[in-house]
């Protein structure tokens, strides 16, 4: 027999409850604290204030004076990934979001993160599929959650975009990366990843993760989808550190 409760269009219910919610307790900002607006927990003055990475390196999101195809450590060094966009660069006041979603547990700071990327990508050339980038289970379970699948899901939402958290896995427990030099975090993360073969494997990705120092971290998951037969790979991050 059918599960009629299975037939309800959750999309009209989850809509219906969103508005209700807005109702009853309208959006404040996660930066002031003053009231949102446009329905985001944001409000206009602080929008403005976003530092946008709007003109950068086409290769690795690193800002520049002037938007060029490859910065000269691409051209020195291409990176494994095809395209790099950055929404924002790693200043004021996203440094007050960015370490609330990815250490303390602030989902709101997420969510309202992941939106703000699905605007600036709305541009973007679209891939087959979403991959964000894994914690391995370990830091995953002291963590409790994982950044960048919570930052990639409304991303795929906001963009109709399939996501694939099943596709790439952590399968060494490395050592922090912000504890490191840009040498030895490429080192620490050599072999780090390894991506799954069961199903049909998408030709072209966005890996999505949440802030871009050096790129060790998406260049050995870009790496690691490119030896699987992955043809294109793209980096979508919220925050590049310049």
């Amino acid at each position: 027999m059918t599960d009629s409760v299975n037939q309800t269009p959750l999309h009209g219910v989850d809509s219906l409850l969103h508005r209700l919610g807005f109702a009853l307790l309208p959006p404040r900002c996660l930066i002031c604290d003053e009231r949102g607006t446009n329905g985001v927990d944001l409000c206009a003055s602080c929008h403005d204030r976003l530092p946008f990475n709007r003109v950068h390196c086409a290769r690795c999101a690193m800002p520049m004076a002037v938007a060029a195809e490859a910065c000269g450590t691409c051209l020195r060094r291409p990176p494994p990934q095809d395209l790099t966009r950055s929404a924002f660069v790693y200043r004021a006041p996203l440094d007050r979001l960015l370490p609330r979603a990815k250490f303390h547990g602030d989902l709101a700071s997420t969510r309202l993160l992941g939106r703000l990327m699905a605007c600036e990508l709305a541009d973007a050339e679209r891939p087959q599929a979403l991959v964000p980038v894994p914690l391995h289970r370990d830091r995953l379970r002291r963590r409790g959650y994982d950044q960048a699948l919570e930052l990639a899901r409304p991303l795929a939402r906001a963009l109709a975009l399939p996501l694939r958290d099943d596709l790439l896995r952590r399968t060494r427990a490395t050592a922090p990366q912000s504890r490191l030099a840009s040498p030895q975090r490429r080192r620490n993360l050599r072999g780090a990843f390894v991506v799954s073969t069961s199903g049909a494997l998408p030709m072209h990705v966005a890996l999505v993760d949440d802030v871009m120092t050096t790129g060790a971290t998406v260049e050995a998951a870009a790496t690691a989808l490119r030896r699987a037969g992955v043809v294109r790979v793209d980096v979508w991050v919220c925050a590049r550190v310049p």
